[in-house]
């Protein structure tokens, strides 16, 4: 008679750490940079939490609330300046830069950030600097609302576009296409593509997206949200 087989215990076997929304992020954000946002899925970060996608979506809802939670993941590295009166357009203008270069880095979240309503304590925090910022230059409420949501739109688009072109492979010849096209256009057909030639590729891309704050910030300041709203 062959010997009997002694059992072996579970309570032998490393524990799993519990499940939370907080680690199942922590994870996410791990997976993505180290092999990109495509190859995270939630039955990938399933997998690597040792568990069943159903437990899961206790947690994390679907694949546009994980994007969202790993944004504000994020953003936890942006600094958020304390409103300055004698400096605010700048303190703006800076803090919005930071943000779009943070998703330049990852123009695959860019795109899909763009698709969503982002949320969370971060960028929560972030909507909340924004209004200071536009308060502290005396932006009526209205106005400085609806403007947010146009600062983070511009941000958002810059780095997903800029991002896309950085991914692919043929977006350097593309661009010299353009300029050559442009160089050398007619005077006498494009008047006024020849009068603006040497400006039309001038700055840099930094210069360029800080110009762009500035200007949106301008129309924030002098366009109410609605006819005839009343400042406050």
């Amino acid at each position: 008679m062959s010997p009997r087989r002694e059992p072996v215990s579970r309570r032998d076997r490393p524990a799993k750490p519990p499940l939370s929304r907080a680690g199942a992020v922590a994870v996410a954000l791990r997976i993505m940079r180290e092999e990109g946002l495509e190859r995270l899925t939630m039955r990938r970060l399933a997998t690597e939490l040792d568990t069943g996608p159903a437990s899961l979506y206790v947690y994390v809802r679907n694949t546009a609330e994980l994007h969202g939670a790993i944004l504000d993941e994020l953003l936890a590295d942006l600094t958020l300046p304390p409103p300055d009166p004698a400096r605010w357009r700048d303190q703006l203008v800076e803090l919005m830069t930071a943000y779009t270069r943070l998703l330049i880095a990852w123009p695959s979240l860019a795109r899909s950030v763009l698709a969503l309503r982002p949320s969370g304590p971060h960028y929560v925090r972030l909507i909340e600097t924004l209004l200071g910022l536009l308060r502290a230059g005396g932006v009526p409420v209205g106005q400085a609302a609806w403007g947010v949501d146009l600062l983070l739109q511009l941000g958002t688009a810059t780095a997903a576009e800029q991002g896309t072109r950085g991914e692919a492979a043929d977006a350097d010849d593309e661009h010299r296409m353009l300029v050559t096209e442009l160089r050398e256009a007619s005077e006498q057909e494009f008047p006024h593509i020849a009068q603006a030639r040497d400006e039309l590729f001038s700055g840099t891309g930094e210069q360029r997206l800080a110009w762009a704050f500035n200007v949106l910030v301008e129309g924030v300041q002098g366009v109410p949200a609605l006819p005839n709203h009343r400042a406050s």
